[in-house]
C-alpha cells in the first residue's frame, strides 16, 4: 500500500486586498479568500494602509502596522471573524 503525505505549507507567500475580500497566497499554493467585512480594521482601513502589511509569527501570521491589526493563517484557514468587542 502506498501512502502519499500531503505536503502543506501554510505561511504567508503574499497578501492584497480588492473592494470586498482579504486575499492571501500560501507558500503551498493555496489561496485564502475572505470577506473584507469579517475584519473590521482592515474594512476601514484606506486601500493604501490596508497594502502595508509585514510577515509575522514565523511566517504563520500578518501584521499590518499602520493599523495594528494582526491575523493568523490557521484563523483565516478555520474561517474565523475578527471577535466582537461589546463597550461596557
Amino acid at each position: 500500500m502506498n501512502i502519499s503525505a500531503r505536503i502543506t505549507d501554510e505561511r504567508v507567500a503574499d497578501v492584497r486586498c480588492d473592494a470586498d475580500s482579504l486575499i492571501v497566497d500560501l507558500m503551498d499554493g493555496r489561496t485564502i479568500s475572505v470577506p473584507l467585512a469579517w475584519y473590521p480594521r482592515l474594512a476601514s482601513a484606506t486601500p493604501d494602509q490596508r497594502a502595508v502589511w509585514e510577515v509575522a509569527g514565523g511566517g504563520y501570521g500578518i501584521h499590518w502596522p499602520d493599523i495594528d491589526e494582526d491575523l493568523s493563517t490557521e484563523g483565516l484557514l478555520r474561517g474565523a471573524p475578527a471577535p466582537v468587542h461589546h463597550a461596557r
